[in-house]
């Protein structure tokens, strides 16, 4: 029941989607503009970490993508509220964590496949590394999106209007960047700066992508990312699913 109720969610809102190549494709831009132009100014540079600048900077591309794309996931929910979807959808006998699931799944689609595209641009600039790396990079993205996608779906239930939700996410987003690496290693931070950045969960995530990139697939940067992405998507669907019981979406 739940796997076909999930089913039937995640098709809607995939056929929302592909109706929307635009908005498909417009979702790596960004990415791809720091792959082009922030890219090559890293090259022969020590960033105090293995493998070259490439296989640095892509995987933080990587889950940038899903941070930023995920995190605002819920102004499409906000929308649904003001024309009155959400509450046709409370009507039906759709069990909510379907209504949550098939959501972020499709969102989760999308971005893996925004990933895909930049992966393919990067390999064309000079990335080398490992298919098992650069598949474990997808799975860490889909993984990253459910779990932001379900918190966003989850504040976008509590405010009313799209300028309350805005700001908040900007607030967690912009630092959550800053702090987990995503452009430079925090090898190259400051003391104090490298400790506050274990405080970030992305930061783990970040490591283990890096990691897979140089074929490291053992290590303990590797396993704490597997657990911190998993203890994390676990408990934002978790979050995310009791909101939507309780707003009766």
């Amino acid at each position: 029941m739940l796997f076909h109720d999930t089913a039937l969610v995640f098709g809607r809102y995939a056929r929302q989607t592909l109706r929307s190549r635009f908005q498909l494709l417009f979702g790596v831009l960004m990415p791809l503009l720091y792959l082009l132009f922030f890219g090559p100014l890293l090259t022969g540079l020590p960033l105090g970490t293995e493998g070259d600048s490439w296989q640095v900077l892509v995987p933080g591309l990587l889950l940038q993508l899903g941070l930023f794309g995920a995190s605002f996931a819920g102004f499409a929910i906000i929308i649904e509220k003001q024309m009155g979807v959400v509450e046709r959808m409370r009507v039906t006998p759709v069990g909510r964590l379907a209504l949550l699931l098939g959501r972020v799944l499709r969102d989760a689609a999308v971005f893996v496949f925004q990933a895909v595209l930049l992966v393919l641009a990067a390999l064309a600039m000079g990335l080398r590394a490992p298919l098992g790396g650069i598949l474990i990079g997808f799975a860490f993205v889909a993984v990253l999106t459910v779990a932001l996608a379900s918190l966003s779906y989850a504040l976008a239930l509590k405010v009313s209007k799209p300028q309350e939700f805005g700001p908040v996410i900007n607030a967690v987003s912009m630092p959550s960047m800053l702090l987990s690496g995503l452009m430079l290693p925090m090898a190259l931070a400051p003391a104090w700066l490298d400790v506050l950045s274990h405080l970030m969960p992305f930061r783990y995530l970040v490591d283990a992508v890096r990691a897979g990139y140089v074929g490291d697939y053992t290590g303990t940067a590797m396993l704490y990312g597997v657990l911190v992405a998993a203890g994390f998507a676990t408990l934002s669907v978790t979050v995310g699913t009791r909101v939507f019981r309780k707003a009766g979406a």
